[in-house]
C-alpha cells in the first residue's frame, strides 16, 4: 500500500488544514482529523492529495464550502455537518464525484439530492455494532447503579464510610429488558444483557427479528438444561406494551418523521417509576424537555444518554439532574472502531474515484486488514445511481 508523502499545512479562510500526500493528482477534503493511518494510505494509493481540517470544532456549511473551493474530487464529512442540496451542489460544481460520511448514519445528508447530482454517498457500517452496544450497556449500569453519583460523591470528599442505605440502585439481573428497534445494535445490546444478566426480553419494531428470537429460545434451553431459570423473548404488539413491562428501555430506532419524539411525556408516564431509559441512537428520538421534567418528578427513574436532541446543547437542567448520566456522543469511541470507520470512509471515496464497483456484502471485515477488495465498502445510493457491483460486474482484488 502506498505511504503518504510528507505532510504540509495550509490555511483556508479561518480554518487550518494539514496536507497529506501533497503531490497527489486528485484532491480530497476531510473535514475533521481521523484516527489511524490506514485511511490515509488508502487515499494515497488512489493518488489523492488529502487536505485534513484540524479545527477541533464542528464545521458550518460556509467553512466547508471554503474548504471545497473550486476543485475537489471527494469529501469525507461528519454526522454533525449539514450536507444538504446546496453543499452537495458546491461539491459537484467543484468536480466532486464522491462523498462519504464518517458514520454509519446519514440523516445529515440529503441522499435524494446527492443522487440527483450524481454523487455517491458512502457510510461506515459493520464496525460500530458491538462498540455502540457496549456503550449502551455501560450507560445502563451507570444509571441503574448510580455510578456517576457515587463518583462525584467521592470526588467532593463526602465519603465517610460504608452505610447500609448509601446510593441504593436497581438490580438488573433477571429483570425485563425492553428494546425499541431490534436492528444490529439493538440486538447486540439485547444479547449482552440477556446472556450476561439473564434478563427477559421484550422488543418492539416494524419487523420481527426471528434470529434474535431464536437466539433467546436456544439460550433459554441451555439455561434450563443446566438447572437455571430460562429467559424469555417476545415481540410487543405496541410500544406502550413494552414501556409498561420493561425495567430498562433502550432505544435503537432510526430517526425519521415518524420516530421524532418517540419517547415523549405521555410515553415516559407509561414507564415504571424506577425504570431506566437509555438512548445511544439519535437525540431527537426523546423529547428532552419532557425527560427533564419526568426525572425531576420521579427521582427513582434513571436515564443514560449518549446523544441529545439539539446536540451539542442540552435541555436546561438536564446535566444538573442526579438521576441522569450523560456522555458526549461516545458510542463508537474505541480506537479499533474509529480507525475502522476512517478506513471504510476513505475506501468509499478512493474506490469511487478509481471507478471501482460497490461491495455487495454487509460484512466489511475484508477492508480492515491485509489487501482490501477493489471495491467501495458501502454506498447507500449505489442502486439508485446504477453503480456496478463487485462480483457481478467485476471480481478483481
Amino acid at each position: 500500500m502506498t505511504s503518504p508523502q510528507r505532510e504540509q499545512t495550509r490555511s483556508v479562510g479561518d480554518a487550518q488544514c494539514r496536507v497529506e500526500n501533497p503531490g497527489g493528482a486528485r484532491r480530497v477534503v476531510v473535514t475533521q482529523d481521523l484516527p489511524g493511518r490506514r485511511w490515509l494510505e488508502e487515499l494515497a494509493a488512489a493518488d489523492c492529495r488529502v487536505e485534513v481540517c484540524v479545527e477541533y470544532r464542528p464545521l458550518d456549511a460556509a467553512t466547508i464550502r471554503e474548504l471545497i473551493g473550486t476543485r475537489c474530487d471527494g469529501v469525507i464529512g461528519q454526522l454533525t455537518e449539514p450536507w444538504g442540496e446546496q453543499l452537495l451542489r458546491t461539491l459537484r460544481d467543484a468536480g466532486g464525484a464522491a462523498y462519504s460520511n464518517f458514520a454509519v448514519g446519514y440523516d445529515n445528508v440529503d441522499v435524494p439530492a446527492a443522487t440527483a447530482l450524481g454523487i455517491p454517498v458512502g457510510n461506515t457500517p459493520g464496525v460500530l455494532t458491538e462498540t455502540t452496544a457496549e456503550m449502551a450497556v455501560a450507560l445502563t449500569f451507570a444509571a441503574a447503579r448510580r455510578v456517576v453519583e457515587g463518583s462525584r460523591y467521592m470526588a467532593e470528599g463526602h465519603f465517610a464510610g460504608w452505610l447500609p442505605t448509601l446510593f441504593l440502585g436497581r438490580r438488573l439481573y433477571g429483570g425485563t429488558l425492553g428494546i425499541v428497534g431490534a436492528g444490529r445494535i439493538g440486538s447486540a445490546y439485547a444479547r449482552m444483557l440477556v446472556e450476561g444478566h439473564k434478563m427477559d426480553l421484550v422488543y418492539f419494531g416494524p419487523h420481527a427479528n426471528q434470529e434474535l428470537e431464536d437466539f433467546v429460545t436456544d439460550y433459554a434451553a441451555f439455561l434450563e438444561a443446566h438447572g437455571e431459570r430460562p429467559v424469555a423473548c417476545r415481540r410487543a404488539a405496541s410500544l406502550e406494551e413494552l414501556l409498561a413491562a420493561a425495567d430498562v428501555v433502550s432505544i435503537h430506532a432510526v430517526l425519521n418523521d415518524a420516530t421524532f419524539h418517540l419517547i415523549d411525556a405521555a410515553r415516559l408516564a407509561q414507564m415504571k417509576d424506577d425504570a431506566v431509559l437509555i438512548n445511544a441512537s439519535r437525540g431527537p428520538l426523546v423529547d428532552e424537555v419532557a425527560l427533564v421534567e419526568h426525572c425531576r418528578a420521579h427521582p427513582e427513574f434513571g436515564a443514560g444518554l449518549d446523544v441529545f436532541e439539539h446536540e451539542p446543547a442540552t435541555a436546561p437542567g438536564l446535566l444538573e439532574l442526579p438521576n441522569v448520566v450523560a456522555v458526549p456522543h461516545l458510542g463508537s469511541a474505541t480506537i479499533w472502531t474509529r480507525e475502522g470507520m476512517a478506513t471504510l470512509a476513505a475506501s468509499n471515496v478512493a474506490a469511487i474515484l478509481r471507478g471501482w464497483p460497490v461491495w455487495p456484502d454487509p460484512d466489511v471485515a475484508p477492508f480492515l486488514t491485509g489487501d482490501a477488495p477493489h471495491a467501495a465498502p458501502s454506498i447507500v445510493n449505489a442502486r439508485q445511481l446504477g453503480l456496478p457491483v463487485f462480483g457481478a460486474d467485476a471480481s478483481a482484488r
